[in-house]
């Protein structure tokens, strides 16, 4: 038996009347996602491009509805990706079960790429500047995702591997819990992915200082995601998924090529000439008119 474990007791469901309830974990979520969206619009309405030509005024708010729209059939398409490869021979298996959403879920590590990969796709279409865009949503998405997985304390959800350490958890009560065993004495494994995050943003605020993040043209952008990849790496040593490859878990794996993609994608930026910062929408405007 562990020497001391934090116990958490509480309902984890509002009941707003016999038939109607909500848990607190989606609203704690809707107002993390609410926040996350108002801190890109501000810094995108702040963040003018530096370059030697005119200066670009900051970037329109109503393009980030766009974009937010965009990266959601993204984020599903590569979260419900990734959960297949996760758990590739069961699906195999059972390939009618891939295109259903009661069977398994979504996973994050394909799902954020792939969602500011749908998000950049329409930004270009609009016209919007793309690099500046990565630039502004960098930090609030790290945010987004610490503060996500902090949320999870809220209903077990992401706990980790059993432990007999005095800081593991374990809820008590009937739920519903987001992790199966949630009784039993485990890490708390989306604590640990909230305090990294926490962490990655103080790096990202310090890569800021680099050249080639202070010209705000998307590098800020695959240092968050290379930071991100990381801090997942580490902390999926202690989750309940099984090895896939050595002591690595599938979702380890993908991470790596989540870390390949941004490692490239810092270095195609370093390389890249700096570029006018005028508004490509103002420039698609003029021509229209």
């Amino acid at each position: 038996m562990p020497l001391a474990v934090i116990d958490l007791a509480f309902d984890p469901v509002l009941r707003l009347s016999d038939t109607a309830s909500v848990r607190y974990e989606t609203i704690a979520l809707a107002a993390v996602l609410l926040i996350g969206l108002l801190l890109a619009a501000r810094i995108g309405s702040q963040t003018p491009a530096i370059g030697p030509y005119v200066p670009a005024p900051g970037l329109r708010v109503d393009d980030l509805v766009f974009i937010v729209f965009a990266a959601v059939p993204g984020a599903i398409v590569g979260g419900r990706l990734g959960t297949v490869l996760d758990h590739v021979d069961y699906y195999q298996a059972n390939p009618g079960a891939i295109v259903d959403p009661t069977q398994g879920g979504l996973t994050l590590i394909l799902a954020v790429p792939f969602g500011i990969l749908t998000g950049a796709v329409i930004a270009r279409l609009l016209g919007a500047p793309v690099g500046r865009w990565l630039h502004a949503t960098a930090l609030p998405l790290l945010f987004v995702l610490a503060a996500g997985k902090l949320i999870g304390v809220l209903g077990a959800t992401g706990q980790g591997t059993p432990a007999d350490l005095a800081w593991a958890t374990a809820y008590v009560g009937p739920g519903p819990w987001g992790s199966l065993g949630a009784d039993i004495p485990s890490h708390p494994a989306q604590v640990y992915e909230a305090l990294l995050v926490a962490l990655a943003i103080a790096g990202l605020l310090a890569a800021s200082r680099l050249e080639v993040v202070a010209r705000r043209d998307g590098a800020a952008m695959f240092v968050a995601l290379g930071l991100w990849a990381v801090v997942r790496f580490v902390v999926a040593f202690t989750w309940r998924d099984p090895p896939l490859l050595g002591p690595l878990r599938a979702e380890q794996v993908l991470t790596l090529v989540v870390l390949a993609v941004a490692v490239v994608g810092l270095v195609e930026r370093s390389r890249a000439p700096l570029q006018s910062p005028v508004d490509s929408r103002l420039d698609m405007d003029a021509r229209l008119a």
